[in-house]
This record gives structure tokens, sequence and C-alpha cells, in this order.
């Protein structure tokens, strides 16, 4: 982590507190740090997202509220800079949860949301050597995502990415399905994963996170009983960030590094790149 993201990550959270703090709900919160996030180019979300093959950026994001059980996601939008806010709109303006691809893009045209030029050309290539070109690529991700609590205790989590660096076009990942990338119930809590998204999938972690919750495992419990078992079962790896409704949280990872923070209000937002 470049000192300049980390003194992002801390503006974000300064940012999302502050909704917080004026009594605002946790999915607003959520949504604003995330977009935060989005807007620095500093990650690959929004601004910073990786290019597919094709030399494309598509984003997918998601965002579910514990009290209703509320959600809404997208995946595979292109050309817009805040797909938190577009999976926002997806939840309280339609009766759906995701819209993907370009009819996606044309829902978040409909409500006027920032665009994004993209840089570089849109490459033409045959399938045989995308996949070929798939082979060589390192696997590289860096989801953003939130969880926060409100003063109502209701809990809400969201998570914004570009994918992995060099997949195939129109690859969408964990990070817009609901019970995978995120999950939020004000019964257990608030996960929000990062990592690789084909293993978070097969487990549907962040919903295995909420169900250990519920079971009564403190949020350090849960979120290693479930990461231990991705790495055992498919080798897989992630990233967590876990909220329970009495405030208990926890920050996990079985990866080398993971940026990641958190704050309540007091002294200064604590972030690390590596938390044990």
């Amino acid at each position: 982590m470049t000192r300049r993201q980390s003194s992002c990550l801390a503006d974000a959270l300064a940012t999302g507190y502050a909704i917080l703090e004026q009594g605002g709900p946790a999915v607003v919160a959520v949504e604003v740090t995330i977009g935060f996030l989005e807007q620095s180019g500093l990650f690959n979300a929004g601004r910073g997202a990786k290019r597919q093959l094709d030399g494309v950026q598509r984003m997918d994001a998601s965002i579910m509220e514990g009290a209703g059980l509320r959600a809404g996601a997208v995946a595979s939008l292109e050309g817009f800079l805040h797909p938190i806010t577009a999976a926002r709109l997806v939840m309280e303006e339609t009766n759906h949860v995701l819209l993907a691809g370009p009819l996606a893009g044309r829902f978040a045209r409909h409500f006027a949301l920032e665009r994004h030029r993209q840089r570089g050309r849109r490459r033409r290539l045959g399938y045989e050597r995308i996949l070929a070109s798939k082979r060589k690529v390192k696997d590289r991700h860096g989801t953003v995502g939130a969880v926060a609590l409100d003063r109502s205790r209701t809990v809400a989590a969201g998570a914004s990415t570009g994918g992995i660096e060099g997949m195939l076009p129109g690859r969408v990942g964990d990070t817009p399905l609901i019970g995978c990338g995120v999950y939020a119930d004000n019964r257990c809590g608030a996960v929000s994963m990062t990592g690789r998204g084909e293993g978070i999938i097969r487990l549907a972690v962040a919903r295995a996170i909420c169900e250990r919750l519920a079971a009564g495992k403190s949020p350090t419990t849960a979120a290693k009983m479930v990461l231990r078992e991705l790495v055992s079962r498919i080798a897989g790896a992630a990233g967590t960030v876990v909220v329970a409704p009495d405030g208990r949280f926890t920050i996990a990872h079985v990866t080398p590094h993971m940026a990641a923070g958190w704050w309540d209000g007091s002294a200064r937002p604590t972030v690390k790149g590596c938390w044990t």
C-alpha cells in the first residue's frame, strides 16, 4: 500500500463516518465511502478500474442493507465513474437486484450518473488470441468495499471493482453477486469481500460468514473459519471486512496484504496494509 493509498483510505473512512455521525443511514455511508475510493483512481474501481483483454473497463458493484435485506448491483458497466451509485439506484428505484451490460449503462444514463471517459482503444482480438493472452497474465485484484453500522443498529455492505487484470471480456466476479461479494442482515451482520472472485463465488463466502455470525460466532472467528475453508477446499485467496450489529468487527485476509482500515470516530482512522 502506497502512502497516497493509505491517506485516501483514511479520508474515505472519515467521509463515510461523517454520515453516521450526523445520524445518516449505514447504506449511505457505505456508498459515499466507496464512491470516494472510485473517484481517487488509486484502486481497482471506478477511475482506476482494470481493463479486460479487449482494452475495455467493465465494472461491477453491489450494495445491501440489513434491515429489509434490500440489495442492488450492476455488472459489466462501461463508461461511468461510480458503479456503486448505479447499484444503489437499482436497489431503490427498481424491483430488481442486478442489471448487467449495456442495459445497465442505459439505466445509469437515465439517472444522469457521472460519466467516465475511458482512455486507450478497444482491441479487436480473435478469441484464440484472447484465450492465449489470458494464460499469460497474473491474477491481480483490488476490490474496494465497506461495511457500516448506524445509530438504528442497521448494517450495510457494499463493494466495487474493475475485476482482475487481463480477464476475458464479459467476465463477472463475486462483487455484484449478493451472498458472494457482499451480504448484510441486521440479524447477524454485514460482510464485504475482496480477492479471487471465482473462489469466493464457489463458496458464497459473504453469506457463509453471516451464517456463522448468526450461529453465535464472533466476527473474527466467523471470518477466519470461512477463509480457512476457502484455502483448504479450493486454494482460494480473499480478504474481508465484517461488522456485527453490536459493533464488533474484524478485518481478516489470507492474502499477503490487504489495505484496509476502520474508524469509530475517535482519534484518527486506523489504516494498515496487513492484518493478523
